[in-house]
């Protein structure tokens, strides 16, 4: 498998210009803070309105802002935030029926659910799961749309060492099962044990060349 992924726009003031191309399946993006990877991935998902992304995925070509912007709904990608963002007030199918008609070949409720081993949860509402459970759960909401590329922003923020350790063989079930692509932001170099095949690193947003 091969991924291909570019992203350039500004955020304010701070322009960024950062691409590469990998032939693995799951690549982290790392750098000091402020160096740009949370706004890359905001570039490749279309949550800045001052940016282009493009996305390969092997000879496919799933994004293309060149000629015409791709709204963020017909953009093939999932992207579970560092701060989760759960609707409070939707139960946990709820949430995640939510995505569902972003979706272009949608997954059902049972089988999100099902990855992600929550079976029994689905009425139960976010402030009553553990930080593991939630992260589980916005998983499964960005699953259900089926993505074609999968972004995982600090996914193990706020987790203790046992929770990390739970929830580390889901996202390498979406890896090695699933066989989804994905792009991991983490400072932590453990992400980078648990997860990642290929690390991508950045300064300045721009992809640091003498790394």
């Amino acid at each position: 498998m091969s991924l291909a992924c570019h992203a350039h726009g500004r955020r304010g003031d701070f322009r960024f210009d950062i691409g590469f191309e990998s032939p693995s399946q799951a690549v982290a993006v790392v750098g000091p803070s402020g160096c740009g990877k949370t706004t890359f991935l905001h570039g490749l998902a279309g949550l800045l309105a001052e940016s282009t992304a493009r996305i390969r995925i092997d000879d496919a070509l799933v994004l293309d802002d060149g000629m015409k912007r791709t709204p963020v709904h017909r953009r093939a990608v999932g992207y579970v935030f560092q701060d989760i963002r759960l609707f409070p007030h939707m139960t946990v199918e709820q949430n995640i029926a939510f995505s569902r008609p972003y979706g272009g070949d949608e997954m059902t409720v049972a089988q999100a659910l099902d990855l992600m081993d929550l079976r029994g949860y689905e009425r139960r509402r976010p402030a009553g799961l553990s930080g593991g459970e939630a992260r589980r759960v916005a998983l499964a909401r960005a699953l259900a749309a089926r993505p074609r590329l999968l972004l995982l922003d600090e996914p193990f923020t706020g987790l203790d060492v046992k929770r990390r350790e739970r929830l580390a063989p889901y996202l390498l079930r979406l890896r090695d099962e699933v066989r989804l692509p994905m792009i991991l932001v983490s400072h932590d170099p453990r992400d980078l044990d648990l997860i990642a095949e290929d690390v991508v690193r950045v300064a300045g947003g721009v992809v640091d060349a003498n790394a």
